[in-house]
């Protein structure tokens, strides 16, 4: 039995009323919590109305304000101590794919995860190295970590999503190049999208850009 803490969180069952075929992951940024992207559900749930939404609260208190969650802290914002964070958090995070899959009898190629800046960090970094392939990341608003180590860990490409505001002031959207350009190099498929004008958020054409892209990878699979 695993000594990991085991996530927890909002979630929203099908909307069919039957049991889950798909999952869909909702991973949030920091200071944040689960509450702050399970309201992207209902719109997911347009074209996949067979999948679970679950939108689990981070593993850490917030460690600048006196609420909300973190994967890891961001106090040192260095690509060094990005890195050694995602990495202490990913363990978690693999327990609960492995706990969700196994209690709803799926595989991997049945979920998907969405991110959200940090929870975007995360579900790349998860989503490039597990043994078998999900069936996609999304990642909004966010930034590959430790892209130069990739090709000596990937084990797994599923499809990504990459969608960014041009006008990010809290995670440059220089990331999306430099995201793009890894995945790319380490041969898994990407779509990446600049959002004009849009600052660190979800507009409506990035939310139809995640139906679009989910429907393609998760639609099928029943």
């Amino acid at each position: 039995m695993s000594d990991l803490p085991l996530l927890a969180g909002p979630a929203l069952p099908p909307a069919s009323g039957q049991p889950p075929r798909q999952v869909v992951l909702l991973l949030h940024g920091v200071g944040a919590d689960g509450n702050d992207l399970i309201g992207l559900a209902p719109f997911f749930q347009q074209v996949l109305p067979e999948a679970a939404f679950l939108s689990p609260h981070a593993p850490q208190p917030f460690d600048m304000a006196p609420f909300g969650h973190q994967w890891f802290s961001l106090r040192d914002f260095s690509p060094e101590a990005r890195l050694k964070g995602t990495r202490a958090a990913a363990p978690i995070l693999d327990h609960y794919i492995d706990h969700l899959l196994a209690i709803f009898g799926l595989k991997e190629e049945n979920m998907a995860l969405i991110g959200f800046s940090q929870g975007t960090m995360m579900a790349l970094h998860v989503g490039l190295r597990r043994a078998r392939p999900l069936a996609g990341v999304v990642g909004y608003s966010g930034m590959l970590v430790g892209s130069e180590f990739l090709a000596a860990e990937v084990r797994s490409r599923p499809p990504v999503l990459l969608v960014h505001g041009e006008a990010d002031g809290i995670v440059p959207i220089q990331s999306l190049d430099q995201a793009k350009t890894a995945l790319v190099q380490n041969k898994v498929p990407v779509h990446a999208h600049a959002r004009p004008g849009l600052a660190h958020g979800i507009d409506e054409e990035g939310i139809r850009l995640g139906q679009e892209f989910l429907k393609e990878i998760l639609g099928k699979k029943t």
